[in-house]
């Protein structure tokens, strides 16, 4: 046992706030860094032209879906490994491990074989005309992606499972890894050696034009960014594995665990089957949603583009701290400690709320300032208006927003992912879709009627899930002896 590096947070004992925060802060870092893919695929992908950047966009609707679905599998992972832990059933904890990386793998299979073969259509699915550069330069690229589908998922299910454990650090360390490598390998292997700026940058001109001599290297443009990509989660992937069976990290499943067992499966799929199901209407949700926006015109739709980076830095804070939460919920239920599990959900809300009014209290005054900061140009004053008005009207009901993902946070670590489930679908498809399609088309709103959908489906959403929170149905935990342990002779 000396081997084990265990670096994961004792939630279960003491003090509770600072080992929430302890463990939530590097989920948000990690979080932050997975943005640094976006950024550096999407910049070099520039330099290539449009039709490249668009090949970008209509990949990224169908990656978005399958990570999404993936994603919400490996949340069984952690709120398994997390009960267990709790429990001090340890053996119990490396075996759903073991169970966990056996059939997610085999879901990534799958999606990686029917992917590739459904790319091109899937493409003009989403909008996407064949025979252009652009739907070409978007299949390759997206069949690249699910050729490496395993390593993507590899490391979510390693990032699911430390952070099940308590350690979510090491997850963090792997993923800046990650990032690294796929920032220094994205300019060459998108543009080559000829005219590559990154020489220039490092004070090596001439070197480029020996390079190019000497291998005629031009660079796989678009493919280059998927290989870059798809590399750097490999190499994540397998260290994370090579963590886990080595026990380093303080789970430890055997061979023997990656056997499926009927029973574990069940379990898996009763707790992330809503999750990835959640996901997945949240994908096609958002889709819905850009349709109605495109309704009210292109400056509308630039607003929106605008708005929702400004929305994924806000709503970074509130998903790591939320994920946090899952495991101090999970771990606690596990421990039979009901109170301190409900004492971890109202403090990430008190801090998440805090924080957000802090935010929206700095940005209020400053709308105007912060839009015109992601545009230029002599026709941008509309966009910019239409993005100050979102920080106006939205900016406040962030607040809830940030009540309602700790909710979530709490209900998913207790197994309770049917409630999430139904319970975060309702907030887009109940409240913001109908409401932003009324404001739209009947009220002729324009986008005003979109941002005060948004603003009306977190502030209900918010009430509706703490109603449902306080009943107290949730704290019953899901760990039990239908999960088999393996015996000491496997």
């Amino acid at each position: 046992m000396s081997k084990k590096t265990d670096r994961s947070v004792n939630v279960t004992d003491g003090e509770l706030f600072t080992p929430l925060m302890v463990l939530s802060a590097p989920i948000v870092l990690s979080q932050m860094l997975q943005v640094g893919y976006n950024l550096a695929d999407t910049y070099w992908v520039g330099r290539l032209g449009s039709d490249a950047v668009a090949a970008l966009s209509y990949s990224w609707a169908i990656v978005f879906l399958m990570v999404s679905v993936g994603g919400g599998l490996t949340v069984a992972g952690t709120v398994l490994v997390s009960q267990y832990k709790g429990a001090k059933d340890f053996t119990r904890s490396h075996h759903v491990a073991g169970q966990t990386l056996s059939f997610v793998t085999i879901v990534a299979v799958v999606f990686a074989a029917i992917g590739y073969l459904t790319s091109p259509w899937l493409i003009r699915l989403v909008g996407a005309e064949p025979g252009t550069d652009a739907y070409v330069y978007a299949v390759s690229y997206t069949r690249i992606v699910f050729l490496g589908v395993s390593f993507m998922f590899w490391f979510f299910i390693f990032d699911a499972l430390s952070r099940g454990w308590g350690d979510t650090r090491t997850p963090l360390y792997l993923m800046g890894i990650s990032v690294l490598l796929n920032v220094v390998l994205d300019p060459f292997l998108i543009l080559g050696f000829s005219e590559n700026p990154v020489f220039a940058w490092v004070g090596a001109t001439g070197l480029e034009s020996s390079l190019y001599a000497a291998t005629g290297f031009d660079g796989y443009g678009v493919e280059g960014a998927a290989i870059a990509t798809v590399f750097s989660r490999g190499v994540a992937a397998v260290a994370g594995m090579y963590l886990l069976f080595s026990g380093r990290v303080g789970l430890e499943p055997s061979l023997s665990d990656l056997w499926l067992k009927p029973e574990t499966v069940r379990k898996i799929l009763d707790i992330g089957a809503p999750i990835a199901t959640e996901q997945g209407f949240r994908a096609f949700g958002i889709t819905v949603l850009t349709a109605l926006i495109a309704l009210a015109g292109t400056e509308a739709v630039a607003a929106y583009g605008i708005v929702n980076r400004l929305s994924s830095l806000m709503f970074l804070p509130a998903l790591g701290l939320a994920r946090g939460t899952e495991t101090v919920v999970g771990q606690n239920l596990g421990a039979e400690q009901v109170d301190r599990a409900k004492r971890a959900v109202t403090l990430s809300s008190i801090v998440i709320v805090a924080v957000f009014a802090v935010v929206v209290a700095v940005a209020y005054p400053l709308a105007h300032e912060i839009t015109a900061f992601f545009i230029e140009g002599e026709d941008s004053s509309q966009v910019v208006e239409y993005g100050a008005a979102y920080i106006l009207i939205a900016g406040p009901s962030y607040v809830f927003l940030g009540v309602f993902q700790m909710l979530l946070g709490g209900l998913r670590g207790s197994g309770s992912t049917r409630a999430a489930m139904v319970l975060s679908i309702q907030e887009l498809w109940v409240y913001r879709i109908p409401v932003a399609a009324v404001g739209i088309v009947y009220f002729d709103m324009g986008v005003y009627g979109v941002w005060y959908a948004i603003a009306i489906s977190y502030v209900l959403s918010a009430l509706t899930t703490a109603a449902w929170f306080l009943r107290g149905t949730w704290t019953e935990n899901v760990v039990s002896e239908d999960v088999p342990a393996p015996t000491p002779g496997d």
